[in-house]
């Protein structure tokens, strides 16, 4: 997979047709009957944008993924995109996710070249809708944790989300107790499900088509 043609592909990608919730679907979790985990919010949904960030490792075309540390909260001690919340300064979730990687990772802002986005995500989990951005770098960057919120950096192969291989399910117990049949990423022996998963399952598709080219 060669990173220019693949960023160029991308670039005229992203302002076609996304598959957006088909594509989803194919990564939510679900009630151990099968049916769809559904949470309802009262108020209007917070904004945030999240950073798929293409790189090229040793030729291999790589991407950052956080391990959060734990906390008393929703997203304790997962695995998910670099991003966080919008703030108004931000002026959009593209700026958002930029910022949020600078600050989690140590990235500079100003050295990413946006190449578009995915469809908006809502995570239902924390009643926040969310940017997808994809961006990419031309170097390698040395990454900086910001270790209040960054357990762990990973750095998986592109190449690794489409290996079927890597795409399982298994019986988790999230908040509350609730039991969840989750689809998941095996990405560096870390377990890549939920909101995350979701999203990155939306890539998986554009690049299918990529691969096809």
């Amino acid at each position: 997979m060669n990173f220019d043609e693949l960023t160029r592909f991308l670039e005229k990608r992203l302002q076609l047709p996304l598959p957006g919730e088909t594509a989803h679907l194919r990564m939510q979790p679900k009630l151990p009957s099968g049916a769809p985990f559904r949470i309802s919010h009262q108020d209007a949904p917070r904004r945030g944008g999240v950073l798929i960030l293409l790189y090229e490792n040793e030729k291999e075309i790589t991407f950052p993924l956080i391990q959060r540390q734990s906390y008393d909260g929703i997203h304790s001690g997962q695995v998910s995109l670099p991003g966080g919340r919008f703030e108004e300064e931000d002026g959009d979730q593209v700026r958002t996710a930029l910022r949020e990687t600078n600050e989690e990772i140590g990235v500079d802002m100003e050295t990413v070249q946006v190449i578009g986005s995915l469809s908006e995500f809502f995570v239902a989990a924390s009643n926040y809708m969310v940017q997808p951005v994809i961006g990419k770098i031309n170097y390698h960057p040395s990454f900086v944790p910001e270790v209040r919120e960054v357990e762990h950096i990973l750095s998986p192969p592109l190449r690794h989300l489409l290996d079927q291989s890597r795409r399982k399910e298994k019986e988790m117990v999230v908040r509350n107790g609730f039991k969840m049949l989750c689809p998941y990423f095996d990405l560096e022996d870390k377990v890549v499900w939920g909101a995350t998963a979701m999203m990155l399952s939306e890539l998986v598709e554009v690049l299918r088509d990529f691969k096809s080219t």
